[in-house]
Parts: structure tokens; C-alpha cells; sequence
């Protein structure tokens, strides 16, 4: 059902009560108290939650409602252990919600799972380990592949794709295949860095903020925190985005006290533009041009000429581009009407500084590496890149997405890095073959080729598209392993010989021989950081991420001169190899360990923001895209006329990820049902529909599979016309995998073309 939503605002009242629920729910509410001053802190522990960075200093909170529901959640004190296995089969496991999945507690036991038998059963670590020895030494390396999860650590990710490379697998596919993969891409050839160029300091002094497909209020509220402190202090905050989220009209941070007491906040976003789904390209090309015919008027007043010719290349075929694009088709394509283009440009040519960030909803489009790449073009053209309060913000989801990359847990690495390893550890050889992205694994799935999938955490079969073929194609593989700290959707779905291996979280001291253990994560700012646990282990066969790596790379023979036990009882020794393997090809590394246990933390430099381009010409490099008129949603309307709507999925407030929390979504107002699909008013009447009517949505790529999701609640809502949102992993099975981002291979999760009828 659904529910009219209430006038309070987000953040505030309904952030802290959601807090403790989450903590209540789990059995443990005074433990919040202990989170409170242990999140993010040096000390402490980095929080399971999003990549934001965390304060400098010694703030008394640096922690979020959404955070403190993967803390409670990894916390609890509920266990699932040998007697919940053993004699089930895993129909029973998949006939459980996602939500009762998780809801069970955290694993405590390995587990087994054999076909031939067609039940689970718990086993010890010894069992594991040849179970794994047994099934990866009768496989070829070559049909073996090894995800990686951007929840586990710096030490976990190098152990990784060492054991990987060692054991002869190249593919390596990881969480930024599905999320910022067009991010690093573009990043990469317009700036020559794949990261980011702000820090949390660039917040605090930025005078303008482009916000563009992002929902930071529900899935990073501590960047909300941040744009809500900017906008007290008078920055101005721009947001484009197909709808008009909660958290940018009326907001309070639950650390206002007088704010709380009243039970209202502010408008933090001072307009909010409502683009059509995947109309952020034409959009910023329009506010490009508009800012080119002010430049032209008024020579100098606009452009930073000086920094274009010092820094940039490509800047004539960029304006070439732009001169070619004509007002009516950027007001069709962007969904924006003129003025509101040349609002934003004006809003721009004002600033002295610029911040402009983004997460998903610019990369999972057709053209998302060409979209982002505008967002560098508008920075460039005013200096906006290197300079205090200004730059390019890709905002990460996983808490060490970032830090997986830089430890090389993925498909594509370098020659140098490769050799710096088999400098570093005399006698081993790495596989150097092109390695399959996560689109490449889900192929080799569905065909028969990838014969085993090895998973460093994540939930990687309803993280894909098709995910119910993934799943099914799961089953067929011969071997699965999954390191995990709690039951998911994709631990139902294991091959002829399933493990699950039971893991510590951020939250759990790691006790090893070699002494209490701290690990290290990257956040979307490139700052690295100490995470050392504060609870017991609820199990003493928990054992951490490192550790079983290590022990399972020991086991089946991987890079046989790589200390592996040493590694497993000491991660300073772990951090020792990673400084040597970076030295090269990242900096920042040098006293890695000192720097860790003296300061807690330390940032690795960023060539770009310091104004030095990493490229072949050493110029940050203008990108010139046209608009295309053959993408999936395109070719959709051809066919099928205004029955094709643009379909966004979306994650509810009450979730992370994959990981559902409740059947809520506080801030749309919709409680118990996550079946919902929210459609422009006039689109629902176009087909004969009301708000409440329960809908069946097909997916409109024709690549020769159905597929279809029914049963669905059709809601009017704030929405461009032509468009749809519904929640994500819901309806994740109208995402096909046949089709990809250009260049970066991620899959189109806010634009595919739909159809929507009433319930069959």
C-alpha cells in the first residue's frame, strides 16, 4: 500500500528514529551509542556504507542513518550456523525474501553444498579448503572467474588478484563493471587520473554545486550533510535529475538541534531540473552553448582563455560540436526547455568556483562515458578543475570500490603493475591475458565458458542484469564460492559444488597470530584509511577476508613463493608488498604502514587536481560526442511509438545496494511494497491506468528473450513524460544484458525501454 507523505522533513526526526529501529530490530539498540563514536573515526572503523569521506578532526558524529543500518546489520548478534544448513535444500533457501535472507544474522560455520546430494552441510575451514583445491585444479583457469566486492579491504583486494593471476585467471571482473566504470573511463582520457579531483575541503569552499543523477539524501546522506552545511554558508545548489527527490526540497541534518526540535528543515537545492531520463547529454551540451554564444558576445567574460590554452587540447572541435547542435533538438532530447539551459549557464558563468558531482544516474545510460565527459568539458572551460572549491566529483557506492581498482582486483592492469608484482615476489608468474569484465563473466555464464565464479563478497547475481538468467546460469557452473558475512540472494543459486565462507566484517576485532589486525580502505577522495574492529567475533570460525584468501591461494597452489601464511597472520606484511608493487604506478604509497598507524590516514596525490595531466600530450583534453540516434530506448520508439516509456531502476530509502532493509520508502511515501512503479500522471491516463492499478512492465530489446515482471503497483508521480522508475533489484530482470554502455561495458540500468499493460 501507499501512503500520502508526511510534511517533515528528510534527515532530521525521521533519520534518528530510523537509526534506532535498525538498531532495535537487531537486538542491540545501546550498541548505536558505541557506533556513534567509532564510525569513521582514526581508531575506529570505516563504515560498511557508501565511499563519501570522512571528516577531518574530531567530530563528535561522522556517521548517517544509512550507515548505521549496515553497522546494526553487520553487528547483530544473530548467527546462522550449522543446524540452519544442514538437510536443506536450496529451494528452501531461495523460497525466503531478501529481506529474511539477510535478516537471519551473520554466517558462523563454512558450508558445503554438493549436488549429487542436493542439500547444504556445514564443514570445517580444513574441508573447505580441499573441497577448493579439488574443484579449481580440475577446471582450466581460463573458465574460472574471480569478483570482487567493493566492501572488502586494500590487503583483501591485493591477495585477490594475486591468488587470481597466480592461479593462471585473468578475469577479474569487480562492482565498478556495474556502477562508475564509464566514470574512470572518461575521467581517465579527458584528465588522465580515473578519479575523482575533490576532497571534503572542496565542499566547505565551493560557491556553486552541480548535483546530477544522484538521490545523495537516501543513498549517501552524508554528502546531503555536506550540501546542507555548503547551502547554510550560501552556496548555490543546482540539481538535475529526472525527479524532484525529498531530500533537495526540504532537508535537516539530524545534528540541528533546533531544527530537530521543530521538525522542519531547508530547501537545499535552489532550483531543481527534470531532465527526461538520459537527458543529462544534451543537456549539458545545451548549457555549453549557451555559455559560448555569452563568450562570443563578450570576449573573455566567460571562458577562462588563459587555462584552455595552457592546460587543454581539443577545445576547437568541442566548439565546432557545440555550433553544430541546435536548440530544438537539445530541448527535445534533454527534456528541458531553452531558458532553463541558459538558467544553469548563467548560474555558471557566475561562480568562482564550481563543484560538480554525479553517481549512477549518469552512468548507466548508452552514452554514459560521452555524458561524463561533457561534465569535464563544462568544468574545463572555466578552470574549474585544480583550484580550491572546484572540480569533478564522481560520488562511489561500495565503501572500497575505489580501493579494490587501486590494488588491481580487475580485468585490466597494467605491464608495470604486473611486473612490480613479479619483481616483488621472485619466481612468480602472473597470467598477462585480457581478462573478461563482469559483462564478459555474465557471456561466459550464459554460454558455458566461465565454469566457476569465485566471489570476494558482493551479491554479484542480482547485481547484474538479467538477473534471473544469471542466477539460473549460476546453477549450471560446477563450482561456486562465495566469502560472505551474511546469507544473499546469489548464495541460493550455487553450482554442483557450492562454498560458503563465513567472514569478519569492519565492525569485528581480527585476532590473528601475528596480533590484533587493522585493514585499510580508499574513499571516492582517494584518502586511505585505518579500519580496526571494536566488537568480538560471534563465532570463532569467522575468519577475516585476508586470511581466507591467503589460506585458500595456500591450498590450491597459486604463486607458490608468495608468503601466503605470512600474509594471513600479518597485514603489515601484506601493506609492506602493495607499497613496493605501487611503486610507479601509484603514488602515495611510500611509509604505506607508518602512515596508517601514526596518522590513521593519508591522501594519495592526484595529478589533476594539481593541474598535471597524464596523457599523451600532457593537456587535459576537451571531448567532443554527438548525439546518437541508435540506442536501445531510441530504437524502442521506432518500433513501438509512445507505447516504448524510458524505464530508471532505483534503490528506496530503506536500502543499500542489494541490501533491503525494510518494504518502506519514507521519503516517496510508500510503505510495504516494493513492487512499485511510479509513471507521469498523463502517461498512466494514456493508458486507460490510475494511480493504485496493479501493471505488468516488459521489457521492449528484442534480442530474443522475454522478459517481464508482474504484478507491479503503477503510482503517479513527479516524473518527465515518456519515462518510469521502479526499484531496484525488483526489477532488475528487465534489464537486458545484451546491451551496454559504449566503452565501458555497464549495464543500462537507468534506460531501458519498457512497456507497461495492465495486469494480466
Amino acid at each position: 500500500m501507499t501512503t500520502p507523505r508526511k510534511p517533515s522533513p528528510a534527515g532530521g526526526r525521521g533519520a534518528l528514529r530510523g537509526t534506532v529501529r535498525a538498531w532495535s530490530r537487531q537486538g542491540i539498540p545501546l550498541k548505536l551509542i558505541g557506533s556513534f563514536f567509532t564510525a569513521n573515526k582514526v581508531g575506529g572503523f570505516d563504515c560498511p556504507g557508501c565511499a563519501f569521506p570522512d571528516k577531518v578532526g574530531h567530530p563528535l558524529v561522522d556517521s548517517c542513518e544509512q550507515g548505521q543500518k549496515a553497522i546494526a546489520w553487520e553487528m547483530t548478534r544473530k548467527s546462522v550456523g550449522a543446524e540452519f544448513f544442514d538437510g536443506k535444500t536450496p529451494a528452501q533457501l531461495r523460497a525466503l525474501g531478501d529481506f529474511d535472507l539477510e535478516f537471519q544474522g551473520r554466517l558462523t560455520t563454512p558450508v558445503l553444498y554438493d549436488a549429487t546430494v542436493g542439500t547444504y552441510r556445514a564443514i570445517d575451514w580444513d574441508e573447505a579448503y580441499a573441497v577448493a583445491a579439488r574443484e579449481l585444479h580440475a577446471l582450466p583457469p581460463q573458465s574460472v572467474a574471480f569478483y570482487a566486492s567493493g566492501r572488502s579491504s586494500n590487503e583483501a583486494a591485493f591477495l585477490w588478484q594475486l591468488a587470481a593471476r597466480g592461479y593462471g585467471s585473468p578475469h577479474l571482473p569487480d562492482s565498478s563493471n556495474f556502477c562508475h566504470e564509464p566514470s574512470s573511463l572518461a575521467l581517465k582520457q579527458s584528465l588522465g587520473t580515473g578519479k575523482g579531483t575533490c576532497t571534503l575541503e572542496d565542499f566547505e569552499n565551493a560557491e556553486l554545486f552541480i548535483v546530477i543523477g544522484q538521490n545523495p539524501a537516501s543513498n549517501h546522506p552524508r554528502m546531503m550533510a555536506a550540501l546542507y552545511e555548503a547551502k547554510k554558508r550560501g552556496a548555490t545548489i543546482l540539481v538535475v535529475n529526472p525527479l524532484r527527490e525529498r531530500g533537495f526540497t526540504h532537508f535537516s541534518d539530524p545534528k540541528n538541534v533546533a531544527e530537530l526540535a521543530r521538525d522542519t528543515g531547508i530547501a537545499v537545492a535552489d532550483a531543481i531540473y527534470q531532465v527526461t531520463i538520459g537527458g543529462d547529454f544534451a543537456a549539458l551540451k545545451g548549457v555549453m552553448k549557451a555559455l559560448l554564444e555569452t563568450e562570443r558576445a563578450a570576449p573573455g567574460t566567460v571562458f577562462d582563455q588563459a587555462f584552455i590554452a595552457q592546460h587543454t587540447e581539443g577545445f576547437d572541435a568541442l566548439i565546432a560540436d557545440l555550433d553544430a547542435c541546435d536548440w530544438a533538438t537539445l530541448v527535445a532530447r534533454s527534456g528541458l526547455d531553452e531558458a532553463q539551459m541558459r538558467e544553469i549557464a548563467a548560474h555558471y558563468a557566475r561562480a568562482k568556483s564550481t563543484m560538480i558531482t554525479w553517481c549512477m544516474g549518469l552512468t548507466h545510460h548508452p552514452d554514459a562515458v560521452a555524458t561524463i565527459q561533457q561534465v569535464v568539458n563544462l568544468l574545463l572551460l572555466r578552470g574549474n578543475i585544480g583550484r580550491t572549491g572546484a572540480g569533478a566529483m564522481p560520488v562511489r557506492g561500495h565503501s572500497n570500490v575505489q580501493g579494490d581498482r587501486t590494488m588491481g582486483a580487475t580485468s585490466q592492469v597494467t605491464d608495470a603493475w604486473l611486473d612490480n608484482i613479479e619483481h616483488t615476489f621472485p619466481g612468480v608468474r602472473l597470467c598477462r591475458d585480457a581478462g573478461r569484465d563482469a559483462a564478459g563473466v555474465i557471456d561466459g555464464l550464459f554460454d558455458g565458458n566461465v565454469r566457476a565464479l569465485l566471489s570476494l563478497g558482493g551479491n554479484f547475481g542480482v547485481a547484474a542484469p538479467d538477473a534471473p538468467r544469471v542466477l539460473a546460469a549460476l546453477e549450471r557452473c560446477r563450482f561456486t564460492l562465495h566469502i560472505a558475512t551474511k546469507l544473499n540472494r546469489t548464495h541460493c543459486h550455487p553450482g554442483a559444488i557450492g562454498l560458503l565462507l563465513p567472514t569478519l566484517g569492519r565492525t569485528d576485532r581480527d585476532l590473528r597470530p601475528g596480533g590484533e589486525q587493522c585493514i585499510s580502505t580508499e574513499d571516492s577522495s582517494a584518502t586511505v584509511r585505518a579500519s580496526r574492529g571494536v566488537q568480538a567475533p560471534i563465532s570463532e570460525l569467522q575468519r577475516s577476508e585476508p586470511a581466507i584468501v591467503a589460506e585458500l591461494a595456500q591450498a590450491i597452489g597459486a604463486a607458490p613463493s608468495v608468503p601466503w601464511r605470512e600474509f594471513a597472520d600479518d597485514y603489515a606484511a601484506i601493506r609492506d608488498r602493495i607499497e613496493r608493487c605501487q611503486r610507479g604506478v601509484t603514488e602515495g604509497f611510500e611509509r604505506y604502514n607508518d602512515r596508517l598507524l601514526q596518522d590513521g590516514r593519508f591522501m594519495l596525490p592526484n595529478a589533476a587536481s594539481n593541474r598535471q595531466w597524464n596523457t599523451a600530450n600532457s593537456k587535459a583534453r576537451f571531448m567532443a560526442h554527438a548525439l546518437h540516434d541508435d540506442t536501445p530506448m531510441q530504437q524502442a520508439r521506432l518500433a513501438h511509438g509512445e507505447a516504448a516509456l524510458t524505464l530508471m531502476t532505483m534503490r528506496a530509502h530503506d536500502q543499500f545496494n542489494t541490501t533491503v532493509y525494510s518494504s518502506d520508502d519514507r521519503y516517496r511515501g510508500v510503505e510495504g511494497d516494493r513492487r512499485v512503479v511510479f509513471l507521469n500522471a498523463g502517461d498512466l491516463a494514456r493508458r486507460g491506468l490510475r494511480d493504485g492499478d496493479r501493471v505488468d512492465i516488459e521489457c521492449l530489446v528484442d534480442d530474443g528473450h522475454e522478459r517481464r515482471v508482474e504484478g507491479f503497483t503503477a503510482r503517479a508521480w513527479g516524473i518527465p513524460p515518456g519515462c518510469c522508475a521502479a526499484y531496484y533489484p525488483e526489477a532488475s530482470g528487465l534489464i537486458a544484458a545484451s546491451v551496454y554502455s559504449a566503452g565501458s561495458r555497464t549495464p543500462l540500468y537507468k534506460e531501458m525501454p519498457v512497456r507497461i499493460s495492465p495486469a494480466a
